[in-house]
Formats: structure tokens, sequence, C-alpha cells
């Protein structure tokens, strides 16, 4: 660990928070509609629509438009992927997409997962790739940021009925959050040296005189969402440590920043909602300690190298499967953001971590990506623990849990444990299965605990909605296409309908005013208690399979073992 390495993790995290307020304010003019400009913009498509933003929904109403949208555009991506031959902006003559391999795509980013068993640049056309790919990268990320808003009214309301409109929502986040930001980072990107073109590919000669064909396309715009709307599908197939997707230490910097910047702005979006900024930053604080131990542990493991190549006279940080132009820094602190929030772009491979550097990325899903987290899904999944957190706090002091004065009763709880209690069933699930298949074994490229590793992350990933993977695991394969499917739709809308019915049931009730007796909730021993019960419920829950894989794993590296 250096000096340097340590500084540039430090001004990536002081222009996090720097950033939360303005766009907090942004974020929360938008939402409401009372930014200025934007009625005049949004009017027309509204009326074209049908929609009048002014009719609300309740939580249920809010879930089946969201559910009929999201199945909506699932069907749209997968026969745009099975009919791709026959359609328009298709230079490189792609062939139809498997069926399979078009349900996990299909499943993957409509919710906002972007798992990739597929290399993007032999696999899809440019029209898949622009109005199949990118458009769910906006919507199924303005999807997420209208249910923590729907929950952050919740919150905010008394007496109420109604949590919002899901195409009011849907269409001022497209249109006023996730466009204008993209657009400016695109051309950013643009002007740092990313692709930006509709051509297919171009002939280099290399400097040994053989032809080569580099693949090319509107990179640029995808990889701006791509980020922004924490959804992580690449371009090309080795993702953000491709020069096309990553060409400079600035583009690095503005992606993992792109990264949390929406996460970290909604923490404040609540703040404001509930009258008290101090909430959200009680809530951003909780979220940056686990960051920056999560930081720590990886960029240590990472800098210290492997002992057995140590023991054969090379010295220096683990290198393998890293940019040598990011090093072991920028690359520990990529890994540990993208995992963090459920974005899943990479600019090294995970696979080639050091066992306890490819831990913590995989504990950091496995917690719910509540680490700043995934546009919207960050802060509902935060708020989801919180639940639980004042519950248990509630307990110990023998008093009702309140929380922004709305009183926590079981109702509440028991739909907060049925979201927690979903990743657990479909990550642990689907691994316990997968790994007595011999067919499901046969695609991992390493025997022994990397091996349980590699099967172990893919439905982390999936199920996290990240979409990042250890690259050793062949997951293309009809098992893994279906199951990890299913892993990711289960991730999404099984914590959303819970998450929505918890907005509807606080709406309803009135807000009580603080007293003498309540717990504050903005306070540091809030924030450890929160921080403790993130950790004993993913510790319980978690730790069992993470001892089967990558802590066994760095035992036997110490023993001298390799897989």
């Amino acid at each position: 660990m250096t000096f340097a390495g340590w500084l540039q993790i430090a001004i990536f995290i002081g222009l996090v928070v720097a950033l939360a307020r303005p766009l907090g304010f942004y974020l929360t003019r938008t939402l409401d509609g009372s930014l200025p400009g934007t009625a005049a913009i949004e009017r027309p498509l509204f009326r074209l629509a049908g929609v009048d933003p002014r009719e609300e929904q309740g939580w249920l109403g809010y879930a089946l438009a969201l559910l009929a949208f999201n199945l909506a555009g699932m069907l749209v991506l997968f026969f745009l992927q099975r009919l791709q031959w026959y359609l328009p902006f298709n230079p490189a003559g792609m062939t139809g997409v498997p069926a399979d391999l078009a349900f996990n795509t299909a499943a993957s980013f409509v919710t906002n997962t972007n798992w990739q068993n597929y290399g993007g640049e032999t696999t899809l056309s440019h029209l898949s790739q622009m109005a199949g790919l990118t458009v769910q990268n906006f919507v199924s990320a303005a999807t997420g940021i209208g249910v923590a808003a729907a929950l952050i009214r919740g919150f905010s309301r008394t007496s109420a009925k109604k949590v919002g409109n899901f195409w009011a929502d849907l269409t001022r986040v497209t249109l006023f959050i996730l466009m204008p930001i993209s657009v400016v980072i695109a051309l950013a990107f643009v002007a740092l040296g990313m692709p930006q073109t509709l051509a297919g590919s171009i002939d280099a000669t290399t400097l040994e005189g053989a032809r080569q064909t580099i693949a090319l396309g509107p990179v640029a715009s995808q990889e701006a969402i791509k980020l922004l709307g924490t959804n992580g599908g690449g371009f090309f197939n080795v993702n953000s440590s491709h020069p096309f997707e990553n060409p400079t230490a600035m583009a690095n910097l503005i992606q993992v920043l792109a990264i949390f910047a929406l996460g970290a702005a909604l923490t404040n979006v609540f703040g404001r909602a509930v009258g008290d900024e101090r909430q959200g930053w009680a809530l951003l604080a909780a979220m940056g300690i686990l960051f920056v131990a999560g930081v720590t542990i990886t960029y240590w493991a990472e800098a210290s190298g492997n002992p057995l190549v140590h023991a054969l006279g090379v010295d220096g940080a683990n290198m393998e499967g890293k940019e040598l132009r990011f090093g072991p820094a920028l690359t520990a602190l990529f890994a540990v953001v993208t995992t963090a929030a459920s974005c899943g772009a990479v600019n090294a491979m995970h696979d080639s971590f050091i066992p306890l550097g490819g831990l913590i990325p995989m504990l950091n899903m496995q917690l719910g990506e509540i680490i700043v987290g995934g546009v919207g899904a960050g802060i509902y999944g935060m708020l989801i623990f919180v639940l639980v957190a004042i519950f248990i706090a509630g307990l110990m002091v023998g008093r009702t849990p309140e929380y922004v004065g709305k009183k926590i009763e079981a109702r509440e709880v028991k739909l907060a444990m049925l979201a927690i209690l979903a990743l657990p069933l479909a990550m642990l699930g689907f691994t316990a299965i997968a790994v007595v298949l011999p067919n499901a074994v046969a695609s991992i490229a390493n025997p022994g605990p990397h091996g349980f590793s590699e099967i172990l992350y893919a439905y982390t990933s999936g199920a996290a909605n990240n979409g990042s993977a250890f690259a050793g695991l062949s997951g293309n394969t009809p098992w893994f296409n279906m199951t990890i499917g299913f892993a990711m739709l289960m991730g999404r809308f099984l914590i959303i309908i819970p998450a929505l019915a918890i907005a509807g049931s606080l709406a309803a009730k009135k807000t009580i005013p603080a007293s003498a007796g309540s717990f504050p909730t903005h306070s540091g021993l809030f924030v450890g208690l929160l921080v403790g019960v993130i950790l004993i419920v993913g510790g319980l829950t978690f730790f069992p399979a993470l001892a089967l894989g990558p802590v066994v794993e760095h035992l036997a590296m110490l023993a001298g073992q390799t897989f």
C-alpha cells in the first residue's frame, strides 16, 4: 500500500460526499415535479400516454404498474435478441441469440443486473445493444429510483393512502436525471478517447505486421448509463478493463464517481423528505463505514501479494488479472465500488484476486448491496435494515420502535424480513443445488474452494442484481442461464414488492412527535447499531458459505496449497 494509492481513494470519497447534497437537492425537485422548466417537456408526453401525474397510486397499484412495465420490457428484449438477424443495424451479421441465453440476458438487464454470459462485441447487433440493452439501462435504473421515492414518501407522509405515480416517477427520472447526466458523461468519455460510432469494426496492422480486426460501436453512450444507472454491462467482453471502455485514469475516476453519485445523493433526498437532513447523513455514514472497511481489506490483500509467488523470489503486489495502468489501489477501489453498488462493471478480473480480496466483493453483494447500492436499490435496501435495527433497539430498551416519527410495528418488520431473506434463498439455495450437479460443476475452472467460490459468486451476483463475475466460471450453459436468470428476478422483485408494501403501510400512519424517550436516529450510536445489525445478519447468514470458499482458500494459500 502506498500514500499515492490512499490519496486517490481519499479524493474519491471526498468527491462522493461533496456531490451528495447538491445532487440530493436536484433529485428531490425532480421527483416532486417542481424542477423549473420541466413541466413543458413532460406535459405532452403524459397527455400522449394518458397519464395524469397528479393521480397517485396506492402501493399495490404502484407495484402492479411496475411489474407490468418490466414484464413488457423483458419480452421485448428477449425477442429483439432472438430476431436480431432479421433486423437493421447489424453490420457484423450477428445471428439470433439462443433462447436460454436470451432469457438470461433479458432478465439481467430488466432487473438492473447486467450479468453477461456472452461477449457483447461477438454476440449482439448494434440494435440489440442500443434499443435493447441501453434502453433497459435507463428504465431499470429509473424503476429502482421510483421504488426508493415511493418508500421515502411512505416515511414522510402522514395518514396517506398513496405513495406516488409510477409512470410519473419513471418519466421524470429518465428525462431529467439519467438522460442529461448521461449525455454529459458520454461527451466526457468521447473527449477522453472512447469510441462512439455506428461502424462495426476497423482493421489495424500490428507491430508484427499481422492484420487485426478491432470491434467498434456506440460505446460511450452505453458506458455512461451503464455506470450512472449502476447497470454494469460492458459493450466489450472484458468490460471496463478494455481500453475502449476505460481509456485513461480520468475516465476511471469518472466511472467510479458515476457509480456512487446517485446512490449517495438519495440518502440526502431521504433526509430532506423527512425534514431532517441529519437522518440522511447518518445513513450515508453507515454506508461509508462499511465501504472504507471493504476498501482497506481489499487494497491490503492485493497490495500484499501472494506469499506463494513471494516464495519464488518475486516480491510485490498481486497483479494477476489487473491492468498495469490502474495498479492495486484503483483496482481495489473499483472492485469495492462496483460490488457495493449493484453495478457489476469491472476493471480487473475478480477471479484473480487474493482470496480475502475476492471475499469482500462477494460479501458486499451478500449484504444486499446497501453500501450506497444501486440507484434506488441501495437506499430502499438500507431502509429495510433500518427497520430491523430500530426494532432490535426497541426490544433492548422496552419501547415501541419509532423511526422519523413512524411507529415500526409487526407488519413492517415481517415485510422487512421477507425482503432480507429473499437474497439468501436465491444465493445459497441455487448454489447448494449447483455444487452437487455434475453438469454445473463441469463449468468451473478450478477445483476445491476456489471452484465453490466461482459458483457462489455467480448466484450472489445474480440475486444481488450486480452482474460482475468470477471469470473462471463458464456460465453460458442452459443450467446457469436459466437458474441465474431466476435468481436475478427473485433478487429484484422479491425485495421491491415488500418495500412498496412497507411504503404503503408507513404512509397510512400518523407522525408521532419526538419525545425525551425517542431514540436519536441521527447519532453515532444509531450508526453503530445499524452497521452492527447489517454485519451480524450478513455474518450469520453467509459466513458458513464464505468459510467453505475464500476463507479456507486463504488458509490453504498460507499453508502452501494452490487450486
